[in-house]
């Protein structure tokens, strides 16, 4: 099978068979809004699998249990609010998302805007701007936005992620020290920062150790025991420390009062034209960011298990879960990756998994809501330190800065301006210095690489006596697949050619991709390839790289296309020969 892919003004991908096209029907509006959970019962679902959704809900809920408290907390809320987030978001998403093994409920990243609507329009606030988001997720599957949020450059992406992961440490540092302020804590980095450095000497030295010790556990299962639950240990060995100690720390109880053991009847925020006015940025801010750390999520799952999502219907099951968590007095929902990692790696089949999660969730509020009065907040606080370190995308991060200047120029100001500014102005304008970034290079390939265009012209079939003979074989051969890429390969172009090479047959007996009509690649769409390379090299597919210049061999290096997952060549001949050969030497021994 061959492939053709053409970047930039236009993508045309044919599937070429015995000389024949194949064209592909066009899914109907119920086939792409069609939930993956009547896709699972339509492929058959039976007792084996139930069984392995009930484990896999029961693993992701244990994990969630503790973080959903912890992020409530951060965001300025009461602990029982990302409870009911996870049950109430976390069962909708399950039930409605296009994507097999999303897990839904309260996010870290939320926890600057939740709290920071919070503190401008109080809860009432946040649950109207919760439910407004939902509205428009909703709007936006059904309009088929989802495909185009996929085109924000990885830049951007690494660097909100890791402004985020910041700005979640700094509100934990209170906690984490136990330290005494003498008013309230300001939301802004700088001023919080200020605030507690004018409290170091009320550092409460118990609180301090509580959450040493909470970080070393989680820290420490994580290395020589991953498959336990480190964070739910580390909460509750820390809960029955400072119970039997008596040690002079906060605790849930103490400053909230405890946790409901039921979820609250439904029931409509306040709404007012001018209350809905007031909170619209932030109801936008809330669906922007839910849209793409939910697709972030689902394509991360895509690329765990060799399944594709459909973006838009998740994006409607969101904006359906962000509407039912506002119903019951939640916060914000999306899909969160860490979560869903832990779902498949649990042995997860299907959305049911999902769906268990909330249940099992309710039943632990159900039964043992009482005991949480006993958890420390510098826990709790432990544990959104770690999840901001893991957030941080720390490899990613200084690979972006040693790529190039352009991507370092979109990271940073993406970075600090998260950090320092606000999260959505940060997509944004990393999102616009993005788009000038690839017109600066696109004028720079035109200005120097005058033999190699951008988008190739129509020449006549004899000309420049370059034409080469037709190779059938590479059409109708049945072990090696190949792939020609022809243009610019940027974040534009990426989404749509990263789904093709995802869909690498999985009884090839080798791939290749040929860059040689590709004038430059640019970070996106590198970390797209090394994706790719991944799954290849996870379903012992070898890889190949052939014709890639200087510049996009560097590129690609860069970003971890290296061996074992992917070797390069000159031509797409040797590499098949190389194919070919491995192949036969296997079949030998």
């Amino acid at each position: 099978m061959q492939w053709s892919i053409v970047g930039l003004r236009s993508m045309s991908i044919t599937s070429e068979r015995a000389g024949g096209l194949r064209h592909l029907r066009q899914p109907t509006f119920a086939e792409l809004f069609l939930p993956k959970l009547v896709t699972i019962w339509r492929e058959g679902y039976g007792l084996s699998d139930f069984r392995a959704d009930v484990f896999a809900g029961l693993t992701v809920a244990i994990v969630a249990l503790p973080l959903s408290m912890a992020i409530a907390i951060a965001s300025g809320v009461t602990p029982d609010r990302g409870l009911y987030t996870a049950v109430v978001g976390g069962f909708i998403v399950s039930l409605l998302g296009g994507s097999r093994f999303q897990i839904g409920g309260p996010a870290g990243a939320f926890i600057v805007l939740v709290a920071v609507t919070a503190e401008r329009h109080g809860v009432d606030g946040v649950i109207l701007a919760t439910m407004m988001a939902g509205v428009i997720l909703i709007a936006a599957g059904l309009l088929r936005i989802g495909t185009y949020i996929k085109f924000i450059p990885y830049p951007v992406t690494v660097g909100f992620t890791a402004g985020i992961a910041v700005i979640i440490f700094a509100s934990q540092l209170r906690d984490l020290s136990g330290i005494t302020l003498a008013g309230k804590e300001p939301s802004e980095f700088v001023p919080k920062l200020v605030a507690l450095a004018g409290g170091l000497h009320t550092i409460n030295p118990s609180a301090v150790a509580v959450a040493l010790v909470s970080i070393a556990t989680i820290a420490g299962l994580r290395i020589w025991r991953p498959s336990w639950p480190g964070i739910l240990i580390a909460v509750v060995f820390a809960a029955v420390v400072c119970a039997v100690f008596a040690l002079p720390v906060e605790t849930i109880g103490s400053r909230f009062g405890g946790i409901p053991r039921e979820l609250p009847s439904p029931a409509l925020p306040a709404f007012s034209l001018a209350k809905a006015k007031a909170v619209l940025p932030d109801a936008i801010s809330f669906a922007l960011l839910a849209a793409i750390e939910s697709l972030l999520s689902a394509v991360v799952a895509d690329g765990m298990t060799g399944r594709r999502h459909r973006s838009n219907c998740e994006l409607v099951a969101q904006g359906a879960a962000n509407i039912g968590s506002a119903l019951f007095g939640g916060i914000c929902v999306t899909g969160l990756i860490a979560r869903t990692a832990t779902n498949i790696r649990a042995g997860g089949r299907g959305p049911l998994a999902g769906m268990l999660h909330a249940v099992f969730l309710l039943l632990f509020m159900l039964i043992a809501a009482p005991l949480a009065s006993y958890i420390p907040l510098a826990a709790l606080a432990s544990v959104l330190v770690v999840v901001s370190w893991t957030m941080a995308e720390k490899h990613e991060f200084a690979t972006l800065l040693r790529s190039s200047w352009g991507d370092a120029v979109v990271l940073l100001a993406t970075f600090l301006l998260t950090i320092f500014r606000d999260l959505t102005e940060g997509i944004l304008v990393g999102f616009a210095l993005g788009a000038v970034l690839f017109i600066h290079r696109m004028a720079e390939m035109t200005g120097i690489e005058e033999r190699s265009p951008l988008v190739a012209a129509d020449r006549p079939d004899d000309g420049n006596g370059e034409r080469v003979p037709y190779d059938p074989t590479l059409a109708v051969d049945r072990d090696v697949l190949v792939y020609r890429i022809t243009g610019a390969f940027f974040f534009g172009a990426a989404s749509a050619i990263g789904n093709v090479l995802d869909g690498v047959a999985e009884h090839r007996k080798g791939f290749v991709v040929d860059f040689a009509a590709v004038p430059f690649l640019d970070s996106t769409a590198a970390n797209v390839l090394g994706r790719v390379a991944a799954k290849a090299h996870r379903q012992g597919i070898p890889l190949y790289i052939t014709g890639a210049s200087p510049a996009v061999r560097r590129a690609l290096l860069t970003h971890g296309v290296t061996k074992p997952n992917a070797r390069y060549r000159e031509t797409i001949e040797r590499a098949v020969a190389d194919i070919k050969g491995r192949s036969a030497a296997t079949a030998a021994s």
